[in-house]
């Protein structure tokens, strides 16, 4: 059921968490891995309890049919939870397009959500090269887990976009993700730069330092149908 859905927080409205849309953002609790330069370090506890409920997302979105764009369940890491499945089901019920935010730590359920055609925009965390991806993240399976679920966004017909934030190296660095990406087959890139905040207390730097007219040269010359870089 929806209302055992953990929500650590709502935004009620956001221009950047779905490209080119106006959109609520629920941002629900838990996360299985622990990226040293997370910045919702306080949502990643899968024990701590939600402090929104689905009834009040519920409540808000029916005040706001026609206002916004859609809602995008962000996290944490989103598909964590079973209850996303029966909240998103509602969502569109209410009448509103569906984003989400995954780094594709539960691929299976994002299969379910792609094969019920229940989500039309996937942002999709591929954060390093896999040899990078336990040192970052803390977990001995999340690069085959990443991995998995890039094949099957892309086995799916959804808008994606494909995003990366750049937490070491260079723009150097960047390419060689990007160019993984690419040889798997994906068409839409962004890479993004990681913001410190007092709230990323995993986060030891030098927080990378790098110029957007390069990476937008570097990155366009690979031969992504869009590239992106904020």
């Amino acid at each position: 059921m929806p209302d055992s859905l953990q929500i650590a927080g709502l935004q009620r409205l956001s221009t950047v968490d779905w490209p080119g849309k106006l959109a609520a953002v629920a941002f629900l609790q838990g996360c299985p891995w622990a990226c040293t330069y997370c910045h919702n370090t306080a949502i990643i506890d899968c024990a701590m309890p939600g402090m929104v409920s689905w009834d009040d997302v519920r409540t808000f979105l029916s005040r706001r049919r026609g206002l916004l764009d859609g809602m995008v369940f962000s996290g944490g890491e989103a598909t964590r939870q079973p209850a996303l499945l029966p909240a998103v089901r509602q969502t569109r019920e209410l009448g509103f397009a569906v984003g989400l935010h995954t780094a594709g730590a539960f691929p299976n359920r994002l299969r379910e959500l792609l094969d019920q055609e229940l989500v039309d925009w996937v942002g999709l965390d591929i954060k390093a090269t896999p040899v990078d991806y336990q040192s970052l993240t803390g977990s001995p399976v999340a690069a085959e887990k990443a991995e998995k679920a890039l094949e099957i966004l892309l086995s799916h017909d959804v808008d994606y976009e494909v995003r990366m934030t750049l937490w070491k190296g260079g723009i150097d660095y960047a390419v060689a993700v990007a160019q993984w990406c690419l040889d798997r087959g994906v068409k839409q890139f962004a890479l993004q730069r990681l913001v410190e905040s007092p709230s990323a207390s995993l986060w030891k730097g030098p927080t990378p330092q790098w110029e957007k007219d390069e990476a937008l040269v570097r990155l366009g010359a690979l031969g992504f149908d869009h590239v992106a870089v904020r």
